[in-house]
């Protein structure tokens, strides 16, 4: 499977590096590739760390103004123009998608792919790791917009909310399991 993760790529401590770093051993060992923003800076290079030093595969995709941070050494990188296509890229080079901590950056890349979710575009599964809370306001912020009728499609349909990385995986296993397992053109699992 090849797995899209947005994160940071700020230096972070360690209750945040430490479940990055263990999800990116479960990816390795699972045999996934690793979908990143392709730098080597901060909690993006812990992931890529962990999943390269698992036998797992790391396909980048950066972006121009961040050429100089590029992961050296990695299967595959691209240099997108600009955030956008950026983004792009990251999502169609990939099979499911985990949002891990992180800014402005990764909400931005987050609520893109729930929105082509909210409107069909896309199937894939979406998890999103709540690693030591972090995202506790905005997952109460998510039901809210379901329980006051903002999203026309159930919560759950969107998003997995997992609080350790073996649940993560976990639920994305399953997901593309039950996708294959549907086969092509069946409505269900990524596309």
């Amino acid at each position: 499977m090849r797995i899209c993760v947005f994160l940071s790529a700020a230096d972070l401590d360690e209750r945040y590096t430490r479940p990055a770093r263990e999800f990116a051993e479960l990816l390795g060992k699972g045999g996934h590739t690793l979908v990143w923003g392709g730098s080597d800076v901060g909690l993006m290079k812990v992931v890529a760390d962990g999943v390269q030093e698992a036998g797992g595969r790391l396909a980048g995709v950066s972006v121009e103004f961040l050429a100089s941070k590029v992961r050296p050494g990695v299967d595959e990188m691209v240099i997108a123009k600009d955030l956008a296509e950026r983004k792009k890229l990251l999502l169609e080079k990939a099979d499911a998608v985990v949002i891990m901590v992180g800014g402005t950056g990764t909400l931005d890349e987050a609520t893109e792919i729930l929105e082509l979710k909210k409107h069909g575009h896309t199937d894939k599964p979406v998890v999103l790791l709540n690693t030591a809370g972090f995202y506790d306001g905005l997952k109460e912020q998510f039901r809210r917009m379901e329980d006051e009728g903002f999203l026309p499609r159930p919560l759950a349909d969107l998003v997995f909310f997992a609080e350790e990385p073996v649940d993560a995986l976990a639920y994305l296993e399953a997901a593309t399991s039950a996708a294959t397992a549907a086969g092509p053109g069946s409505g269900v699992g990524p596309h």
